[in-house]
């Protein structure tokens, strides 16, 4: 549903950042070489404008977040009226911060690629050559439902879920493949010319990244390109476009190796704003983890899910700004 506001939205963020292209390990094993469903059996500057296709493994080491800094409590604006702010004539796209509201288990494990929350389901879709998946995920618990392994030669990606079915990107192999919303029976597989990084969907489209600053705008029903946009900021193209969500009409991007989200009008490629999830990660947390990616927004709850490869926790945040303090306490915990 459009909305001519910027909602101060509830971000859920998958604590778990994974490395790379390092094995993640611990990952449900896979069923060879044609995928099968089963039952789990547990339970900035702006980034750099010209993106590269390696994508290596991620430092550990991230900032944590300063104690006692008080609350910013300022709303965010309508998303129709961001513009840029002025100072010494040079524009400069407004940044928000963030209030954590709860925070969620997630599967440490899990090398995030693409997650979707509908209907009162979490979805997500893992990465990693021969670890790739895709899941059905209890928030609150974050305990896998449902789960699908993709054949091991395949590097999962991005997803979104479009009526009853469910469309997944791969990053290098040129693949996509569309599944049973319900079952998660592979129907179809296509192919497309680019790097597959991050997907969603604006109810008659289908917009995808690929890691450069394009988004390339996809007939649902053909899987064929049908327009593109390149996204800038004041300082020019902003690339490493990675994990996407549709907000409101607005784009949100993961920029990769960045802990910032671009807020993106799809129509001119403009970075309306950005939000600043530096800290997010507690640096009890930062064993083995890697990039912030993962963003779903549960339009009927209104609420903002972020998370990151092989965090262990997903987080729900609200946006505040623009950002008078780095970093703003814990609410609430489970």
């Amino acid at each position: 549903m459009s909305r001519a506001w910027l909602p101060a939205v509830v971000v859920v963020v998958i604590l778990g950042l994974a490395c790379g292209t390092a094995g993640s390990g611990g990952n449900p094993t896979n069923d060879g070489a044609t995928g099968q469903a089963t039952a789990p059996a547990g339970g900035v500057s702006s980034p750099v404008a010209a993106a590269t296709t390696a994508r290596p493994v991620a430092t550990t080491a991230r900032p944590a977040a300063t104690a006692n800094t008080p609350p910013v409590t300022a709303s965010v604006p309508p998303a129709t009226a961001t513009a840029p702010v002025v100072t010494d004539g040079q524009a400069t796209t407004p940044v928000y911060g963030y209030r954590v509201i709860e925070v969620y288990p997630h599967d440490p494990n899990a090398f995030t690629q693409g997650l979707v929350y509908t209907d009162g389901v979490l979805y997500e879709g893992t990465g990693l050559t021969g670890q790739s998946s895709l899941r059905r995920v209890d928030l609150p618990t974050g305990e896998v439902l449902q789960l699908y392994n993709l054949p091991a030669q395949y590097f999962g990606e991005g997803i979104a879920v479009y009526g009853d079915q469910i469309v997944q990107l791969t990053w290098q192999n040129h693949t996509g493949f569309v599944y049973d919303r319900d079952s998660f029976e592979l129907l179809d597989t296509f192919a497309y010319p680019t790097e597959g990084w991050g997907l969603t969907h604006d109810g008659t489209r289908l917009i995808m990244s690929d890691g450069t600053a394009t988004l390339h705008f996809w007939d649902p029903e053909t899987l064929e390109e049908i327009g593109q946009v390149q996204v800038h900021d004041e300082n020019g193209p902003v690339a490493r476009l990675n994990e996407l969500e549709s907000v409101g009409g607005l784009v949100y991007a993961n920029v990769w190796q960045t802990d910032r989200i671009a807020i993106i009008d799809p129509g001119s490629g403009q970075v309306t704003a950005w939000i600043d999830l530096t800290g997010l990660l507690p640096r009890d947390d930062l064993t083995r983890v890697d990039v912030l990616n993962g963003i779903a927004y549960d339009e009927a709850g209104d609420r903002l899910l972020v998370t990151g490869k092989w965090w262990p926790s997903l987080f729900q945040i609200e946006v505040v700004g623009p950002k008078a303090a780095a970093f703003l306490p814990l609410l609430s915990k489970r």
